[in-house]
């Protein structure tokens, strides 16, 4: 309970007072420093009192948040190792080029991004010039996520060193040629150059996190030793409103993982005005970070401000800083001295003495340009302490000023992300300030001229010189495709054979396929299973005492289930990725995974298997990312389908992650009804992905949590399963004029339609073939490609045409998805053709009343059937109402 004025007990009165007098004359000090020195006096103390408990050890909480200042003060910045001035030229290169290629783009609408490069130009620079490891040395280099609006500084940088031509920049954003750039960081349009797609905005800073865990695991597990290698991760204040950006901030610092980096661009700005208008985003971001465990460098201030913080002697001006909101700030980067004076220096009496000390020029300075992230020494003194720090992440918060070097229209004005080209003038002023030799002439012309000091100039061999002494070029992505041993048969036959007369669920029989598949003495330590925490809900728990559990630390407790053979085991190089709640980890762990024979030339197996509803619909713009990325490995929706998940209800109910799913291009997506089908899609995925022409694809299959009898393989419909039909079971005449159909079933729904089968022939004398239509979107591509091939004047027939060519009567596609999903190839079927399917939302009920209530069952099918039949005269139509009494619909 509050004590009489009000006071909030806290933790520190359930704690017992040894010397509650000394206590008391501590709290009287305080008092008395707050009388007569004042408030500010006494907040400085206290702050000094706890960096000192912190730097000798004692165990207080520390400081989530330092005044406004560089937390590297300019005294104890290291020797710059370079040489600045040349520096200073090649950036002013690669900041001409990137405005220069933005603003001829300009002219045909294609957009393109200025202001961000500009503020960040030395982030970037100084990484380069001496952070960055290229992939020519040692190791693996180091992993670069740069963020997606500074990519045309990244082009410029490429340019000066030579790796792209004049030809490239101006097809910036033009890549129906072959011979464009793209807009972002997109592996798979630039191959050779991106390694990491960012520009979807939080999806870089929480990949990055995952990707430094990952070159842990590897290390640990002893695939291939990345201790050497550093990821850096650039991004913009305002992105990390994005709940990607900060979501594993705790899992960093947790793990210790000092071989990351974050560079926070922070100039104050976000697409259309402030990130925190009426706050300091910067302030926030340290609180956040310190928060989870970070280490925190701020770089605020460049080398003008020294001049103001030695005659502060009171502390007006470090207390003005922190107070005034960003947006303010803004504005005194964009207003004249005067206002400044008036409206900065004037808040108070200490600041306006303070002015008087400076001349105008010094303030111009210091409120228009000086800022920690546009000076090279700053800079590089940030990311030499973030290396030297041991034992937790880093974050970089640099402040710049949105739009620096591109003149008044640009720079700090809220509209300069949506400017897409400088004026004549302004190029003028840019070139005056950057010291660039163009000539008048050049500028006169109708396209601004890109600008290059030639191959054998000073500042090029200076780049090439420092790269080489780092690694090579960056960024950078190499393959050194190495096929994979197909593994040994044994697994696959075992699954071939099915399950007898025992019930097995199809997530069950994938779980035991990829065991045995982890035994293989070549490719078995090269899975990687990936669960958000519901293993055991997928019958994966018998992995963890064999596989074990990673975790950086090992197992440092005695596990409550030990006595028990499946029991929680955690090792150092255990082989699970288990996330915990977080499908969004999960699938930047698969991503990681998916990579690596890129990243570190380490062909990884990831799976990744998940809730279905909880893989697309959660997580579909890290697959979009995955795509893009080229990853390869096998996405698994288990618990399938909107009825099959019994009781689950709505939001468990998953209709339409086949629809989500076919929307995605590299995507190969299968819905396998039989144990044995999920067998031979995993071998045709094996063989597909890390076979000797490996393709940038990857595996997505549905699997169900309902236990039924899994038959034995049939002879010859390996090629059916992978195409995605084949003809599981031939329906027997009753007599030789019967009607006939084709009944089409994906997943789990091949149980009814056989059910459907039997109840057609022998209550209604109506035969149906049974298909098992594995990949309804499978069936589509191929289709498609078909179709294309016209167009270039080839004639070819779709698969699914050739394959129902001369199969009898209708066609009924039925599966536990929308009907969209096998509506997908219905262009391509000859045959009359309609669906059932689960459209609308799940509800919680058993599997029965589900599938009664979505119209799936077979006696669904069985009256959709002879419907069917009916409307082509083939049974009567007494016969469809008779059977829809008979089922009770």
């Amino acid at each position: 309970m509050p004590d009489p004025v009000g006071k909030l007990p806290s933790e520190l009165d359930q704690l017992p007072d040894r010397d509650a007098e000394e206590t008391a004359e501590w709290a009287a000090s305080l008092d008395a420093v707050t009388e007569h020195a004042g408030p500010h006096r006494a907040a400085y103390l206290m702050r000094r009192t706890f960096q000192h408990a912190e730097s000798t050890g004692v165990p207080v909480p520390a400081l989530l948040e330092t005044d406004y200042l560089n937390t590297i003060p300019t005294a104890a910045e290291p020797a710059f190792e370079g040489d600045e001035a040349m520096e200073s030229r090649i950036a002013g290169w690669n900041r001409w080029n990137a405005a220069a290629m933005v603003t001829r783009g300009s002219r045909l609408g294609v957009g393109g991004h200025i202001a961000t490069f500009a503020s960040a130009a030395w982030l970037y620079e100084t990484g380069f010039n001496h952070f960055f490891h290229g992939k020519e040395g040692d190791g693996s280099g180091d992993q670069l996520y740069i963020q997606g609006h500074a990519s045309p500084g990244i082009y410029a940088r490429a340019f000066l060193d030579g790796r792209l031509t004049e030809e490239h920049l101006d097809n910036f954003r033009q890549e129906a040629g072959g011979k464009g750039l793209p807009s972002y960081p997109h592996p798979r349009r630039l191959p050779w150059l991106w390694e990491f797609p960012t520009v979807s905005m939080g999806l870089g800073p929480l990949s990055a996190i995952y990707q430094a865990r990952f070159n842990r695991y590897l290390t640990n597990r002893g695939i291939k030793d990345i201790s050497a290698s550093h990821v850096w991760a650039f991004l913009g204040d305002g992105e990390m409103d994005e709940p990607e950006s900060t979501a594993a901030l705790a899992l960093a610092a947790r793990e210790g993982l000092d071989n990351l980096t974050f560079v926070i661009n922070c100039n104050l700005q976000r697409l259309d005005g402030p990130v925190r208008a009426n706050f300091k985003i910067v302030q926030e971001l340290e609180s956040q970070f310190r928060g989870a465990g970070w280490n925190v460098i701020k770089s605020l201030w460049g080398s003008a401000w020294d001049e103001l913080f030695a005659l502060d002697t009171t502390g007006a001006l470090v207390r003005r800083l922190r107070a005034v909101p960003d947006a303010q700030f803004q504005t005194y980067a964009t207003r004249d001295v005067a206002y400044i004076r008036e409206h900065f220096f004037g808040a108070e009496p200490a600041l306006v003495e303070l002015s008087k000390l400076l001349t105008d020029a010094k303030i111009d300075e210091c409120f228009h340009s000086s800022r920690g992230g546009h000076e090279a020494r700053k800079v590089y003194a940030a990311y030499r302490a973030a290396l030297a720090h041991k034992g937790a992440p880093t974050v970089v918060l640099a402040q710049t000023v949105k739009g620096y070097t591109l003149g008044t229209g640009f720079e700090s004005r809220n509209a300069n992300h949506q400017m897409k080209k400088l004026s004549g003038e302004q190029f003028r002023t840019m070139r005056d300030l950057l010291e660039l030799p163009i000539p008048d002439s050049k500028l006169n012309e109708e396209l601004v001229p890109y600008a290059h000091p030639g191959a054998d100039s000073p500042e090029v061999r200076y780049l090439q010189e420092r790269r080489a002494e780092l690694g090579g070029p960056a960024p950078a992505r190499r393959v050194h495709a190495v096929a994979l041993p197909e593994p040994s048969e044994k697994a696959f036959q075992t699954v071939y054979k099915g399950s007898g007369k025992q019930s097995v669920a199809t997530t069950m029989a994938f779980v035991r396929l990829v065991k045995d598949l982890m035994r293989d003495k070549e490719t078995g330590r090269r899975w990687v299973p990936i669960v958000p925490d519901e293993a055991r809900t997928f019958g994966m728990e018998a992995l963890f005492p064999s596989a074990g559990i990673y975790s950086p630390l090992g197992q440092t407790y005695d596990p409550v289930d030990r006595d028990q053979i499946m029991y929680y085991k955690e090792a150092k190089d255990g082989q699970i990725l288990n996330e915990g709640i977080t499908e969004a980890g999960s699938m930047a762990d698969f991503i990681a995974a998916a990579t690596s024979y890129a990243t570190h030339g380490e062909t990884m197996i990831p799976f990744y298997i998940f809730y279905s509803m909880f893989g697309w619909q959660r997580t579909g713009d890290q697959l979009w990312q995955l795509a893009d990325q080229l990853g390869k490995g096998f996405v698994v929706g288990a618990t399938a389908g909107r009825t099959t998940l019994t009781g689950e209800g709505l939001q468990h109910a998953d209709g339409h992650s086949h629809l989500l799913a076919a929307t995605n291009p590299a995507s190969l997506n299968y819905d396998p009804a039989f144990a044995y089908e999920i067998a031979v899609i995993v071998k045709d995925g094996l063989r597909r992905m890390y076979g000797p022409a490996p393709e940038d694809v990857f595996y997505y299959l549905t699997v169900y949590n309902e236990p039924m009898p899994q038959p034995a393989m049939p002879e010859g419909v390996e090629e059916g399963i992978v195409k995605g039909l084949y003809r599981f079971k031939e329906g027997v005449p009753a007599k030789a004029d019967s009607p006939r159909l084709q009944l089409l079933a994906s997943g789990t729904a091949i149980h009814w339609a056989l059910d459907a089968q039997r109840m057609l022939s022998d209550e209604w004398g109506v035969t149906a073939d049974v298909w098992s239509a594995t990949s309804w979107g499978e069936l589509r591509r191929e289709a498609l490609e078909c179709d294309e091939a016209l167009l270039r004047g080839e004639q070819r027939t779709p698969y699914v045409t050739r394959t129902l060519d001369g199969a009898p009567g209708p066609v009924l596609a039925v599966s536990d998805w929308m009907r969209q999903v096998p509506d997908q190839i219905s262009q391509w079927v000859e045959q009359d053709y309609s669906s059932l399917g689960t459209d609308g939302f799940g509800l919680s009920d058993t599997r029965e009343a589900a599938r009664r209530h979505f119209g799936v069952d077979a006696g669904s099918i069985t009256v959709a059937a002879l419907a069917q039949l009916a409307r082509r005269g083939e049974v009567p139509a007494s016969a469809v109402k008779e059977a829809r009494e008979r089922y009770g619909l």
